[in-house]
């Protein structure tokens, strides 16, 4: 639950900085393609976390009713995630095509791996 909590609340903080969203906006209505920080690791943070949370929920609570439940939550988040890098493509176009060769959907490991050699190579 640590770790959703993490790839929950971080890239709100990483689209206030770096996102170019304006004054008074939604820390969603980014103007900038994000890909540091949090975003050089994962390209969706916050449904990673949807996903770790109800990963988290069926191990905690071990019925069957909330792991039916959790399945269900953490197939809609991949779907939502998929759909979201559509429109992503729409709006940032060949940046964000060659973001998605770079940094994994939502597998947090393959994403620290790739980050870690990336830098070691520097």
């Amino acid at each position: 639950m640590a770790v959703s909590a993490v790839f929950g609340w971080v890239p709100i903080f990483a689209f206030r900085k770096k996102g170019g969203v304006s004054k008074g906006r939604s820390y969603i209505q980014t103007t900038v393609l994000v890909d540091s920080g949090i975003y050089a690791v994962v390209r969706h943070p916050q449904y990673l976390a949807g996903i770790l949370l109800s990963l988290a929920l069926i191990l905690i609570t071990q019925h069957w009713l909330i792991a039916v439940m959790g399945v269900v939550a953490i197939v809609l988040n991949y779907l939502i995630a998929l759909k979201a890098d559509q429109e992503l493509t729409e709006k940032f176009g060949d940046d964000y095509r060659r973001y998605m060769q770079k940094v994994p959907r939502v597998n947090f490991l393959v994403g620290l791996i790739r980050l870690l050699r990336c830098r070691k190579g520097e």
